[in-house]
């Protein structure tokens, strides 16, 4: 195998504000693995929240290039946990190593990805599209500029309620709510009722990550369920959340990819809870990995080539939430 870099800064269509962040370009990723005529790719962004850099990517990567170009790909799963003491502090790297492996393994065997996994698509969730904050007219004309059925709605205002009910004005689309940490336990618990009749779906983390008898009382006491975000990172977070959240959001380049992601899912299913993926800004090339997650999921929050005017790759594309798989084999993507 040959090891690749592209670089690419993301242009947002519009200025993306969360909790605790606000940002217009997003730099990203994308690691190619070549081996004669097949091609694969992986992705992941910078993310100041978690101290990543694409240089810092670059380097993890180039340390192991040795490694990576010896190894045969013959056993995707035996490739991560080879990779995996070489990246515990940088799993964002680690995550665009492995989509790209996911990507050449199942193209070298005449596959789409979900298809050598052995998972159907027949009943794949549909993607939310995410409103970010900024005054409440800007919000409304970000949903009517795309229509959709669902809409994740960031938080962590001083008027968050307000902000749900002007918006509610707007769509009978479903709603789901993400704070970024920014509630407290108390402001959770208040706000759920109002937010349920409005037609909120569930809370994505409300508190900080590491506030657990805050979310042992939401989850005791909350009108809405409540999804993991910040509070589930890696595998070992899953059964950390039982019991303090009622689902898990897994977002690949946090895990390290696509393989640690199935094992969490797997595990978060077999205690009950609901299943989400999360993306993070990501080009054709991270959200068509994504994709091939789909089955396994209750819920997907894959957006990210609708945020971004310059997509740099093909991929995936959307019908009014429904994602259409690209023709190619593998995760579909391709670099333009």
């Amino acid at each position: 195998m040959q090891l690749f870099f592209h670089r690419f800064d993301l242009a947002l269509r519009h200025t993306f504000t969360i909790a605790h962040d606000s940002r217009r370009v997003q730099p990203s990723l994308i690691v190619e693995l070549r081996d004669g005529p097949y091609r694969g790719f992986g992705e992941a962004t910078s993310n100041k929240y978690y101290g990543i850099t694409i240089e810092l990517m670059i380097e993890a990567l180039e340390a192991v290039r040795p490694l990576i170009e010896a190894n045969p790909l013959t056993d995707v799963a035996d490739f991560w946990q080879q990779m995996a003491p070489h990246f515990q502090h940088n799993p964002f790297a680690h995550c665009a190593l492995d989509e790209a492996a996911n990507d050449l393994w199942a193209k070298k065997r005449g596959q789409k990805l979900y298809e050598a996994w052995g998972l159907s698509t027949a009943q794949n969730p549909l993607t939310n599209y995410t409103i970010g904050i900024d005054t409440v007219e800007k919000m409304v004309a970000k949903m009517q500029e795309l229509p959709w059925p669902i809409y994740k709605i960031k938080l962590g205002t001083s008027d968050d309620l307000r902000i749900v009910r002007e918006l509610r004005q707007h769509s009978n689309a479903i709603f789901r709510v993400d704070a970024n940490c920014a509630w407290t336990a108390q402001q959770t618990i208040e706000y759920a009722p109002e937010l349920k009749k409005l037609g909120v779906e569930f809370i994505e983390q409300p508190l900080p990550a590491d506030d657990w008898n805050g979310m042992r009382r939401i989850f005791l006491e909350s009108a809405l369920p409540v999804i993991a975000d910040e509070s589930c990172i890696v595998e070992a977070d899953v059964k950390r959340c039982f019991g303090y959240f009622q689902g898990i959001n897994v977002k690949l380049t946090k895990c390290g990819g696509l393989t640690p992601a199935r094992r969490m899912l797997a595990e978060a299913k077999t205690l009950g809870m609901k299943t989400m993926v999360g993306c993070m800004n990501e080009s054709s090339v991270g959200i068509s990995a994504i994709a091939h997650l789909l089955p396994l999921l209750n819920y997907v929050d894959m957006d990210g080539t609708l945020l971004i005017a310059n997509d740099p790759a093909t991929g995936v594309t959307f019908d009014f939430g429904k994602v259409i798989y690209d023709q190619e084999n593998g995760t579909g993507a391709n670099l333009i």
